[in-house]
C-alpha cells in the first residue's frame, strides 16, 4: 500500500499517513495518501488479480499487489477496503482480529 501511494502520486510530493486503532475485537489500520484517487466504480476492482486501471506506460506494475494483500488479510480473518475520491487521494483500511 505504501508503494502504491508513492507510485500513484499527483505532481505534488506524495504524503502518506499511517494510523491504527483498536476497535472491539480487531485492529484497524489505515494508509492515507494525497495521490490521484480512485473512482467509486473501480474501488472493488483494484483488489482483483491483474485488474489494472491504467496502462503500463502510465504506471508500472502488473496488478497483483493489492490482490496478494487481500488474500493475506483474509487468511488472518481480516477485511480490506478503500475510501477514495479522484484527485483527492485514498485511504486503504484493513483489519486484523485480536484473537
Amino acid at each position: 500500500m505504501i508503494t502504491n501511494s508513492i507510485k500513484f502520486h499527483r505532481p505534488n510530493p506524495p504524503k502518506i499517513h499511517i494510523s491504527n486503532q483498536k476497535d472491539g475485537k480487531e485492529w484497524i489500520f489505515g494508509f492515507t495518501d494525497n495521490g490521484i484517487g480512485i473512482k467509486k466504480e473501480h474501488q472493488k476492482q483494484i483488489f482483483e488479480v491483474f485488474k489494472r486501471l491504467h496502462t503500463k506506460d502510465e504506471y508500472p506494475g502488473i496488478g497483483i499487489g493489492l490482490s496478494i494483500i487481500k488474500k493475506i488479510i483474509k487468511h488472518h480473518g481480516g477485511r480490506i477496503w478503500v475510501e477514495s475520491e479522484p484527485g483527492k487521494g485514498s485511504t486503504f483500511y484493513f483489519t486484523i482480529p485480536l484473537d
